[in-house]
């Protein structure tokens, strides 16, 4: 966000940085009356006055963060409290589970909606929940616990087929139940059958876990399986590109002899059993090569498909096998396959049939399962799902902008949907030296659940670290297959659009090829009938799929949310952090269909309805504390600027802000096509918490870093104003992990980081910190590798001193301040929106 040059792991990244591009002429103001508004880039500059706006008197997000923290860091957040907003992603917090869902699983845009769909449309704020079904848990927090009711299977409603969950209602003694869904009655099954207490609940009630929790798990029956079928364990697929770019740039050599180590760590759930997933592995160019890895056999066997029009695969017996067994064959073929193609001169590959023989290889086992695809070019060999080069710059910006988010061919559409049928997840791991058409080779990973992982321009010295500990914690995560998920909800809302890496045959079920730890399903709601303060809104997503050893689960997660008749409630109980997350996934999708300037006017445009609704309906500037707002007057104007001090309002514009400056929604010159379709695809599975710091990125002054202290330094704000020359500033967005040096830094500081006191002699090529024997080094390593724990992908660390080229890089993430392509500064983008307030007002 903010930076529309390349960075590591996009193209004509360590290239000369390009000029600043001039800025762009003012645009006039579109009539009111039109919708939607102008964009915070085109907006016509600030007239120069006397007086300057004060940053400091603004909202901001690290005094924001940090209050959350003082207020709701130090207590466990409870979930029994209907309706109750949880601490910011931001806040370490531990969850006691008592009714509802943690955080962990669900966040919602509010916690308390509206009675009717006229109110909800009034105020403009998305009703919506970020859905992470397997998000990990910290050790002091107990993972679901497993019920299994048998062959019986678990106990639903008659009509809705809501699972059993604290808000089921029992009556006539226990003898039925009243769903809390949608209100039927339900017999309850005899070997389910207790009494009830005093006070109308059974009295076994909090020995049950679907009764007591929000999170839980059933052991499915044979009638959730497949055709009614037990399923097999699932298989994982290595498939290898080894064309001469593969090749030279260290690739194929990297990656084998990882596996040999890796595959010992292959997912299990119990960690003292072996995992019983079965391996294969193949290599291709314009040709595929398999091999016969049995434990028999004295050394690997290669079968090669020239055929790649029609994909099949040469051998069943010896290509998946245990690991444990075959061990002594694979490591032989490891060692081999970087000898066989070390001269090898063939530089055009394919993709489409090597996602082909990996699907057959899963259909001819009857098993769901991961193929790991690496891949270095486009795929313009002869074959299907064939490519063009396509970047064409001249488009950008233009209404046909659209189509290059767009996959080329439908062919990758139609082998997804074929992926998902068999339980087959992809996840592709590319090393592009030139345009690869991300937004057509990844379709299939988004559409089954998988992962695109990109390292432009690899290079071995300063790229493995990253490929490697994404490479392992890819392999190693927990992960669910042949997913199914469906959320219900109580009479009056119901879900009715879905964001995420998924594929949907209807309007109501998610399928998942795969379902690891770190994907999230996003879900809008709409209201379809009015709904009751009394009774509150209920949601439960239950997710069907088979675990690493092959069980069929189900696991539920629930949710109760308050109702309000009033503008005030639902404002007061929003959620600002999961409202951009939204935002974000529904605009990133949005330029699909719509140019981009129209998905970047519809969110200013929504954000100044929200604004101005909540100030019409329920802020006065007579009643602060009443209202959660106070006023500042701003000496550029001639009028009062109403500041939104409530958690909601205070943070939308500049978080927004950010959002608009990102390489997707306003793109610079420098930022390639492919980089661009990566970003969209990433961000469309992220957490709340992972994209608050994408788009927001964390930055913590480490002069004062006390060592002494588990504590970190409070961050500052993302300004260069805020960086102190005599300062080492650390910033991560969840993508990298920058640390700015300044040309003043005390020399203890730089001795305690680098072993150096001399600012000269600081290698800005550095990618780790030299492990040195004092308190400072040890606390500021297990600063950034506590970082680097908290995100799904590794992040690289990168030196960055004033006036170097790295610099240009780092300021583009300081997204408080005016960007290079015009995007908007955040004081700037306050007054932008406080006029377009003014105007919906008027």
């Amino acid at each position: 966000p903010g930076y529309t040059g390349p960075y590591p792991g996009q193209p004509n990244y360590g290239a000369p940085p390009a000029a600043p591009a001039a800025a762009p002429p003012a645009l006039k103001r579109l009539d009111p009356d039109s919708i939607p508004s102008p964009q915070a880039s085109d907006m016509p500059p600030v007239q120069k006055t006397r007086h300057r706006i004060d940053p400091d008197a603004i909202p901001s997000p690290i005094q924001v963060i940090e209050d959350d923290k003082a207020n709701k860091g130090s207590e466990p957040f409870t979930t029994g409290v209907r309706g109750q907003a949880p601490p910011l992603v931001t806040t370490k917090f531990q969850v006691k589970d008592q009714g509802n869902a943690s955080p962990r699983y669900i966040r919602c845009t509010a916690y308390s909606i509206p009675c009717n769909s006229d109110m909800a449309k009034q105020s403009q704020v998305p009703l919506a929940a970020v859905i992470k079904p397997l998000a990990p848990l910290p050790p002091d927090e107990t993972p679901p616990y497993l019920v299994d009711h048998g062959e019986s299977g678990p106990i639903r409603c008659n009509r809705c087929k809501a699972y059993m969950c604290p808000y089921m209602q029992f009556i006539e003694g226990g003898r039925r139940f009243q769903c809390g869904f949608c209100s039927c009655v339900t017999e309850v099954p005899p070997h389910y059958f207790q009494h009830l207490d005093h006070t109308g609940k059974r009295v076994d009630c909090y020995d049950r876990p679907e009764l007591s929790m929000g999170s839980y798990e059933f052991t499915a029956t044979v009638d959730y399986c497949k055709n009614n079928k037990i399923p097999q364990p699932p298989a994982f697929i290595f498939l290898i590109d080894v064309s001469y770019n593969a090749v030279k740039n260290g690739m194929v050599g990297i990656i084998c002899q990882e596996l040999k180590t890796l595959l010992d760590y292959l997912p299990r759930e119990n960690p003292d059993m072996e995992s019983n997933i079965r391996v294969g592995f193949v290599t291709y160019n314009k040709v595929l090569h398999f091999y016969n890895v049995k434990a028999s056999l004295a050394q690997p066997q290669m079968m090669v498909v020239s055929d790649v029009a029609d994909m099949f695969v040469p051998l069943l017996d010896g290509f998946l096998v245990n690991v444990s067994e075959s061990r002594v064959v694979i490591e032989s073929l490891l060692d081999q396959i970087p000898e066989m193609f070390a001269d090898t001169r063939e530089t055009e590959s394919v993709f489409g049939p090597v996602i082909q023989a990996g699907l057959e290889a899963l259909k001819a086992a009857d098993c769901a399962g991961k193929l790991f695809v690496f891949h270095s070019s486009l795929p313009i060999a002869e074959a299907p799902g064939k490519l063009k080069n396509r970047e064409d710059k001249k488009l950008v910006g233009t209404d046909k902008e659209k189509s290059l988010f767009q996959p080329q061919v439908s062919f990758y559409n139609t082998l997804a949907k074929e992926c998902v049928a068999q339980g087959c997840c992809v996840d592709l791991f590319l090393f592009p030296n030139q345009y690869v058409d991300v937004a057509t080779l990844g379709v299939v990973p988004t559409s089954t659940g998988g992962s695109i992982y990109k390292y432009t321009y690899f290079q071995a010295s300063s790229d493995q670290e990253r490929f490697l500990n994404d490479l392992r914690r890819d392999v190693q995560k927990q992960v669910g297959f042949d997913a199914l998920m469906r959320v219900r909800t109580s009479t009056g809302i119901r879900a009715t659009d879905f964001f995420g890496s998924f594929y949907m045959s209807n309007t109501t079920d998610v399928e998942l090829a795969g379902l690891d730890c770190d994907k999230t399903v996003t879900v809008e709601f709409r209201h379809d009938d009015k709904l009751s303060e009394e009774t509150g809104a209920l949601m439960q997503c239950a997710v069907l799929y088979t675990s690493c050893s092959g069980q069929r689960r189900l696991r539920i997660h629930n949710m109760a949310v308050n109702c309000c008749s009033q503008l005030a409630d639902l404002y007061r109980n929003c959620e600002t952090d999961t409202i951009i997350n939204f935002f974000a996934k529904y605009a990133y999708r949005s330029v699909l269909g719509s140019p981009i300037k129209n998905v970047r006017d519809s969110l200013v445009n929504q954000c100044a309805q929200i604004l101005a609704c909540y100030r019409k309906n329920c802020a006065s500037p007579s009643s602060a504390g009443q209202c959660f707002c106070h006023i500042l007057q701003l000496r550029t104007f001639s009028y009062f600027f109403i500041i939104f001090s409530c958690l909601f309002f205070c943070l939308l514009p500049v978080y927004l802000n950010c959002m608009l400056k990102s390489d997707v929604l306003q793109p610079g010159a420098d930022v390639s096509l492919d980089d661009r379709a990566y970003l969209r695809q990433l961000v469309s599975t992220l957490d709340v918490s992972e994209s608050h710091v994408f788009f927001y990125p964390r930055l913590l002054p480490l002069q004062k870093l006390d060592v002494m202290s588990m504590s970190l330094p409070v961050a500052v704000r993302n300004s260069e104003e805020r960086l102190s020359r005599g300062g080492v500033y650390l910033l991560e967005n969840g993508l990298n992990i920058f640390l700015w040096v300044g040309v003043n830094a005390q020399q203890e500081l730089l001795q305690n980081i680098f072993g150096t006191p001399a600012f000269g002699q600081i290698d800005p090529n550095m990618t780790s910190l030299p492990a040195l024997d004092n308190p400072f080094s040890k606390r500021l390593r297990e600063i950034i590798e506590s970082f680097r724990a908290q995100r799904s992908r590794y992040m690289k660390l990168m030196v960055v001193k004033p006036e170097d080229k790295l610099e240009l890089i780092f300021k583009h993430f300081l997204v408080e301040d005016k960007s290079n392509n015009g995007g908007a500064s955040y004081v700037d983008f306050l007054c932008h929106m406080h006029k377009e307030i003014r105007q919906l007002l008027s």
